[in-house]
């Protein structure tokens, strides 16, 4: 049992650290290494899945369409893994570096090793349930001999043997009998007095609480409304504006073609700053990245 709890611990912690050192490299935009570390530790997930329902297979592709073939994982999770897999060989075949294919590796990866704990801690769970519950060969011996020691008296006579002795316990056993229903039927009287009486004390409490005004929620809505006018206004009169001829990228890297160039004094429909070179704009209904050296802000 405490090699098997161990060995769980330590594969959760694989794959645990697996997705940090994944988000690890992004932050340092490693893009490549990121990706190949998200294929990495899906590997290792995928042959604990393997190793736990008995599949044979050898190849990562192979591995993940034995468990979806077998109903061990959903169409939704194959598609995932099938998905890392790809990025992974990419960055491994190709050098492939884009910062959007290890974004998408890591978000998938991460829900999947949620939808992988899930679905361990349940297995762990139901495989101790099991345990406890099957009979050990003691009870069951146990069981036997109150069975037979039940079936006959000390001096070998069958149970349906009168005796005087038998004669005499008889009326004591049947005594005790109506007390014992007497207090299995007062318990759940008590209880239904007790949830009475708490219903008719709060009834008589709510009047009194309805009735007072709630002057408080008026104040307070009243003093917030100037402070969120005011708010609304001063984001409506911020706009940014092109100082030169700028590229439009879908994504921040020069490496990749551009969408569109604005041209000097544009205005821009700016959304967000990516880090200390690029800024994200809502460019023809979808997010673009222009370098924030060419935009500034303008004060309306």
């Amino acid at each position: 049992m405490g090699t098997t709890a161990n060995t769980g611990q330590s594969t959760w912690e694989q794959i645990h650290g697996g997705v940090r050192e994944t988000e690890r490299l992004i932050g340092q935009k490693n893009y490549n290494l990121a990706m190949v570390k998200a294929r990495q530790t899906l590997e290792y997930m995928v042959k604990c899945l393997c190793e736990r329902y008995g599949i044979l297979e050898t190849g990562l592709l192979e591995m993940i369409d034995a468990l979806y073939s077998a109903g061990k994982i959903s169409k939704t999770t194959c598609e995932h893994y099938h998905k890392i897999r790809t990025i992974g060989n990419k960055a491994i075949h190709e050098g492939d570096n884009s910062a959007y294919n290890a974004n998408q590796a890591h978000h998938l990866l991460s829900q999947e090793v949620y939808t992988f704990a899930n679905d361990y801690n349940d297995t762990k769970k139901s495989t101790r349930a099991s345990r406890s519950a099957a009979p050990t060969p003691a009870s069951s011996r146990l069981r036997g001999n109150s069975r037979h020691s039940s079936a006959s008296s000390g001096n070998g006579k069958p149970a349906g043997t009168r005796s005087g002795s038998s004669e005499g316990r008889r009326p004591r056993a049947y005594a005790g009998g109506p007390s014992f229903e007497f207090r299995s039927i007062i318990k759940p009287v008590l209880l239904i007095i007790i949830i009475i009486l708490l219903l008719l004390i709060i009834k008589m409490i709510r009047p009194a609480t309805d009735a007072k005004p709630d002057s408080t929620a008026a104040v307070s809505t009243e003093s917030l409304a100037p402070e969120t006018e005011a708010e609304t206004v001063a984001a409506e009169s911020t706009v940014y504006r092109t100082t030169d001829t700028v590229n439009v990228r879908p994504e921040p890297s020069t490496d990749t073609d551009r969408i569109g160039v604005l041209a000097p004094d544009t205005d821009v429909e700016y959304l967000r700053d990516y880090d200390e070179k690029w800024a994200v704009i809502s460019y023809n209904g979808q997010e673009a990245y222009v370098s924030r050296d060419f935009i500034r802000q303008v004060s309306q």
